[in-house]
């Protein structure tokens, strides 16, 4: 990121956030929710404005720029995963496996909706892709704590936690690259669930 954010606790770092109103907030969803259907690159503020049936004005109150906006609109997407995956994993119960299976499942289901201009247009945009990757970051951080979690209760054979963290970190960077897309063409989540399979195999096996 080009702005500083604070990590959250658990899953994927939540943005320092600014108080808006809910009409702001209503606004930035449903800029996230264009965006995330059909990229931003060719978007002018003028455009973003006609689809969004609002002025400028409101979108400057967003952000200063398009590329802030773009920024603030990555951030929120992101910012809005870390209860849903929690959730998730909580719902797993309290079997190491599922709970691994059910954190790398629920990363791809909520990076499923996401269209591949989008991931196009944030590979091509510096803080966009800074966002993601600081996403992906904490998200390999908080596998970590589940694999520590799964070989502290016994439930996973004695492996390097942090080791075993940084092999699915680098699959996800190369997930978030969209490479893997183009020469397997899975998508995003598809390439989560087959990492949640191997992973929870590799450890219990």
């Amino acid at each position: 990121m080009t702005t500083t954010t604070s990590t959250g606790r658990r899953g994927l770092p939540a943005a320092g956030r600014r108080r808006r109103t809910a009409r702001q907030v209503d606004l930035l969803d449903r800029l996230v929710a264009l965006f995330a259907a059909e990229g931003f690159a060719e978007f002018t503020l003028d455009d973003l404005a006609a689809r969004l049936r609002c002025s400028k004005t409101s979108l400057y109150t967003l952000a200063g720029s398009k590329q802030e906006l773009v920024t603030e609109a990555v951030k929120q997407y992101f910012r809005e995963s870390v209860p849903n995956v929690e959730a998730a994993v909580e719902a797993a119960g309290d079997g190491p496996g599922e709970r691994v299976a059910a954190y790398l499942t629920a990363v791809g289901e909520y990076l499923e909706p996401l269209s591949r201009e989008f991931v196009a247009d944030m590979a091509a945009f510096a803080p966009a892709a800074e966002v993601y990757r600081r996403n992906t970051a904490a998200a390999a951080d908080r596998i970590r704590e589940l694999i520590a979690e799964g070989i502290k209760a016994g439930a996973f054979r004695e492996v390097h936690a942090a080791f075993a963290a940084e092999m699915v970190a680098a699959t996800m960077f190369e997930i978030q690259r969209g490479e893997m897309f183009s020469r397997l063409e899975l998508s995003d989540a598809e390439a989560y669930a087959e990492l949640a399979s191997l992973i929870v195999y590799a450890l219990t096996a």
